[in-house]
């Protein structure tokens, strides 16, 4: 049975994640920064018939959270199959250039870039260990560089200084890490769930959070010839469902 470990995972989209795999017979860590709030989730699913479902605490601003996470991945797996890097904050709104607090934007680097690196660091050695890995770094279309710079894309008048450069960060560590890693069988993608209402959003998105993980799940349970270092978004509207960096 594949292993997978989901940060964020108590509620929004990357709940929904936990639920589709599970019925997918994977065997779920679900993530939570709050272990209490994790139980109550997974207590609630188990009653609602899913299985293979476990709650695990993770901060990923934590380095000693992170590192007893991985121990007890490692203790009761062995290695882990899946990483999705689903945690993220928005920060605080307004996100203006000219005033935007530097200690707002660094909380939100905290979290969305530089969280994704230590949570990867530390779990690349059981991710090794399996035969077919795969790290999902989820994104937004807003982290798109190019589509920002174009007048006529539709979101184009959603400018966020925190949130937008920490996504674009992402994206470009993404990129590096596929690179690092593509002599191995790993598959290193960044996915835009797209434009979801949820609690992140004040539920204001057109998407739903059940087409946002199930996105996330066609980019990630694939095969040996699927492509790594991409930008796959949920809002792109042609065959590849490949954005623009």
């Amino acid at each position: 049975m594949k292993s997978v470990l989901i940060t964020g995972a108590n509620r929004s989209i990357g709940l929904e994640i936990v639920k589709q795999l599970s019925k997918k017979g994977l065997f779920v860590y679900l993530g939570s920064r709050d272990l209490e709030k994790g139980k109550i989730v997974v207590k609630e699913l188990k009653e609602n018939g899913f299985e293979n479902i476990q709650a695990i605490e993770i901060d990923v601003t934590n380095s000693d959270s992170i590192l007893a996470a991985k121990n007890i991945v490692e203790i009761e797996q062995g290695k882990l199959d899946i990483l999705i890097n689903n945690a993220g904050i928005s920060g605080v709104f307004p996100q203006k250039t000219a005033d935007a607090s530097i200690k707002d934007i660094q909380n939100v680097f905290d979290t969305n870039f530089f969280g994704v690196i230590s949570v990867t660091q530390v779990f690349l050695e059981l991710l090794k260990k399996s035969e077919s890995p795969r790290i999902s770094n989820i994104t937004s279309g807003l982290g798109s560089l190019t589509l920002h710079s174009d007048p006529s894309w539709k979101y184009y008048d959603y400018k966020a200084t925190s949130y937008v450069t920490s996504k674009a960060a992402l994206n470009t560590y993404t990129i590096i890490l596929a690179y690092e890693l593509k002599d191995l069988p790993f598959k290193v993608n960044v996915i835009d769930p797209g434009y979801t209402a949820t609690d992140f959003n004040h539920h204001n998105g057109p998407g739903t959070v059940e087409s946002a993980a199930s996105f996330i799940i066609k980019h990630t349970l694939t095969d040996g010839n699927a492509p790594t270092g991409k930008f796959f978004s949920n809002d792109i509207e042609d065959e590849t469902e490949e954005s623009p960096w």
